[in-house]
């Protein structure tokens, strides 16, 4: 009988042929499913309505890269789901064989070789390699060590018009505290030889569009990640005139798509030069740790707003040093209670309070903006009062908030069941003569100037954050 370690057991798991390897395990217990190159056994076994991905693979192995992937998905981290691993198997002649790790299959996911179909245009391309580098950014900032970055050890998943790239394959991984600059430029290296291998493979199978070259998709990539990696821990100085480019740096942040938990904040004894370096974290944070200093209980993004004021104010009191709830009831008693105290009983049920004070920040940004020069909070209010809130519909019913939404009626001759990782042109067979399926995301890269088209495009998005010249 195998062993099964596993932190949520699926009890069908148990009765499936752990005596044969998985190379000759029935057809019946398998899912016909796209999967990349690997250098082990891996097949898709179905349990019950549960498809799970199963790996061959020695035991120390398995058990190293089941902790990893269990450890990542508790830091939300994008990657597979780890469920478990099966060792000491024996076939029926007493041999015994390669432990098995087993994680959730991730729906709707591909790997990069059946994104790759004949005729696939530049911009998939450069959105492909974008989410790779988000992907490489997001696991160095908590401190993980892939050791083995590829394409192949990545799955993909449609986003919008983009892609998410999710981590697949953690066997040479290592978790630390925080990364040296040393391990970063490792991580970069090897992914600089697998990344060119596999694109100088898809170049030779004639899957690559003939406009782009390996080796300058290779170079693209480091260049974006080291662009981003700048934009999300670099150190920022300025002066205490410009505490404006506090918000503007969070904003940039955001726009690519980074939450920003709390600002490093020092100034000079003189508090005539101001140093902030910003810390991203994970999803849920701005909301308990707001509730945690100030009682206010909001959706993450007021939360996050709401935090990243606070942050800015004790900036402007220069309170670096002071307890933070101290500074936090003082941010509540001086800025957002005379916010919300100032809305006429009138006005009281047009927006909930957390989502007026986010307004009036919003206003206050853009107007400091365009006049070149700080405008101060009773002012932004009293605008934001009278232009703004008193045109907007009341959004309370009967003393409760909010109106449900009204959703886009969906089209009853849609096949609920048709999941696209099925279609016969994914998985690693190699493409044939025939039409490729229609892609809406392709068909839209028609409308793209690719000459002019800008990835995590930072220097826009700072020219942007700039206050008007005279």
């Amino acid at each position: 009988m195998p062993r099964f370690v596993s932190a949520r057991p699926d009890v069908g798991l148990i009765t499936l042929p752990w005596n044969l390897p998985l190379e000759a395990w029935p057809r019946d217990n398998l899912v016909a499913l796209p999967r990349g190159i690997s250098r082990h056994v891996v097949r898709f076994i179905r349990v019950g309505r549960s498809v799970y991905a199963a790996k061959e693979v020695i035991e120390h192995l398995a058990v190293h890269e089941y902790r990893l992937l269990h450890d990542l998905h508790r830091l939300d981290t994008p990657s597979v789901e780890a469920v478990g691993v099966v060792t000491e198997r024996y076939d029926d002649e007493g041999r015994p064989l390669d432990p098995v790790l087993l994680t959730r299959h991730l729906q709707y996911s591909l790997p990069y070789r059946s994104l790759f179909t004949r005729g696939i245009r530049q911009d998939t391309v450069n959105r492909l390699v974008d989410a790779m580098v988000v992907l490489l950014a997001r696991l160095h900032l908590i401190g993980f060590l892939w050791g083995d970055v590829s394409l192949s050890n990545t799955l993909f998943r449609r986003d919008a018009g983009a892609f998410a790239a999710y981590l697949v394959d953690a066997e040479t991984g290592e978790l630390h505290d925080q990364l040296t600059t040393g391990q970063r430029e490792h991580d970069l290296t090897i992914a600089r030889t697998n990344l060119f291998g596999e694109f100088s493979d898809l170049e030779a199978g004639g899957l690559l569009d003939a406009a782009l070259d390996p080796l300058a998709l290779v170079e693209s990539i480091e260049a974006r990640y080291r662009e981003l990696w700048g934009e999300l821990t670099g150190v920022e100085e300025f002066d205490g005139s410009e505490m404006h480019r506090i918000d503007s740096r969070i904003r940039r942040l955001n726009a690519l798509g980074f939450d920003v938990a709390e600002l490093d904040i020092t100034t000079d004894i003189g508090g005539s030069s101001i140093r902030i370096q910003p810390k991203v974290v994970d999803a849920g944070h701005h909301s308990r740790r707001l509730i945690r200093l100030t009682g206010l209980d909001t959706e993450e993004n007021q939360a996050r707003r709401l935090l990243n004021d606070l942050d800015a104010f004790r900036a402007r009191t220069d309170q670096q040093g002071a307890d933070e709830a101290i500074v936090a009831h003082q941010w509540l008693t001086e800025v957002f209670e005379p916010v919300i105290n100032a809305i006429p009983d009138a006005l009281r049920g047009r927006l909930e309070p957390a989502e007026v004070f986010h307004e009036v920040l919003e206003s206050r940004w853009f107007a400091s903006e365009n006049a070149g020069r700080e405008i101060s909070m009773a002012q932004a209010t009293d605008d934001y009062l009278q232009q703004v809130l008193a045109r907007r519909p009341d959004e309370g019913l009967d003393g409760e908030p909010g109106l449900a939404m009204v959703a886009e009626p969906v089209d009853p001759n849609a096949d609920p069941t048709l999941d696209p990782i099925d279609a016969p042109w994914g998985g690693n067979a190699e493409p044939d003569d025939e039409e490729p399926p229609y892609d809406p995301w392709e068909a839209d890269a028609d409308a793209v100037d690719e000459s002019e088209a800008r990835h995590f495009d930072i220097d826009a998005l700072r020219a942007r954050s700039k206050p008007p010249t005279n």
